[in-house]
């Protein structure tokens, strides 16, 4: 009778065991149909939220200093404007006349903007809407026939690093020692005010082709945009074979308008996780970069 049921209870046992190693087996099958179809999904949600809600942004040149340093990662919204054929995330799609949704930007506004004939994103502030009468001379931006309002502010101190060079080629004179003994790039700042009472600051390095610009009226559908830093950004004033936007850029080509930056990155940084986090740039977190409104 023992012997019996030992063979039994080791039958059962066994039978058992198989059973649970087929359910395992069975467990550990994965479907990767299901797998690749969800990963499939999670990147075209990714694609759609980039191309229509909102998307970062890289700053990699100094065309909006003192505003925007080479380092800052932004977020750039799609639907303020509308859409159109520039709003995917790659810009594939042919020349298409119109927006869906379309609302033209106010002056003042930061944008990304693909000159025409290209693929390359460029970051600009709006300054002349369609109909508007736009110029410069020495330096003055003239709007419909009246010089934008100025005001000389100093200088400002923007530090030094991996990223912010001051070359002396482009800043003459202007990479020096702070009173803490660092190296800083000292540059003149003009703040500028727009009809509508929005204003910024600019820099104003001196002479540059870019401050005498004969007076153009702003075709229907475009808009016509400058960089802050007026004597190192290729914008409006300047051709196309010149790096620049060849002149009022069409609405079209407007691909968002920037909203503030999340954070920024100094470029020291080096393969040692240690410096990483010293990388990051201390106040820029959250910065806003809408104009501020003058006081009526």
């Amino acid at each position: 009778m023992t012997s019996e049921k030992l063979t039994l209870d080791q039958a059962n046992n066994g039978g058992s065991a198989a059973r649970e190693e087929t359910a395992g087996t069975a467990r550990k099958k994965t479907n990767w149909w299901a797998e690749a179809r969800a990963i499939l999904l999670l990147i075209l949600a990714v694609l759609a939220f980039h191309s229509l809600v909102a998307k970062p942004f890289y700053i990699p040149s100094e065309s909006m200093l003192p505003t925007l340093r080479v380092g800052d990662r932004l977020i750039v919204t799609k639907y303020p404007y509308g859409y159109s054929y520039i709003t995917p995330t790659f810009h594939v799609l042919p020349f298409m006349h119109g927006r869906l949704f379309g609302h033209m930007p106010k002056r003042g506004d930061i944008v990304i903007v693909v000159p025409p004939g290209k693929d390359t994103d460029y970051i600009k502030r709006v300054i002349g809407l369609p109909g508007d009468r736009i110029g410069v001379a020495g330096g003055t931006v003239y709007l419909n026939g009246v010089p934008l309002k100025q005001k000389r502010m100093g200088t400002r101190d923007i530090p030094v690093d991996g990223n912010t060079k001051c070359s002396p080629d482009e800043y003459p004179g202007m990479r020096v020692r702070n009173a803490q003994g660092k190296w800083v790039c000292r540059v003149p700042i003009v703040r500028e005010w727009l009809p509508s009472g929005r204003y910024y600051d600019t820099i104003d390095l001196g002479y540059s082709p870019g401050d005498n610009y004969p007076e153009i009226t702003v075709p229907k559908g475009k808009v016509f945009l400058m960089g802050d830093n007026r004597d190192n950004s290729a914008d409006s004033r300047y051709p196309l074979s010149e790096d620049g936007l060849g002149g009022p850029v069409p609405w079209e080509n407007i691909g968002g308008r920037a909203e503030f930056i999340t954070f920024s990155l100094d470029g020291n940084a080096t393969w040692n996780p240690l410096t990483w986090i010293h990388d990051f740039r201390p106040g820029r977190t959250g910065l806003s970069l809408h104009p501020k409104q003058a006081k009526q």
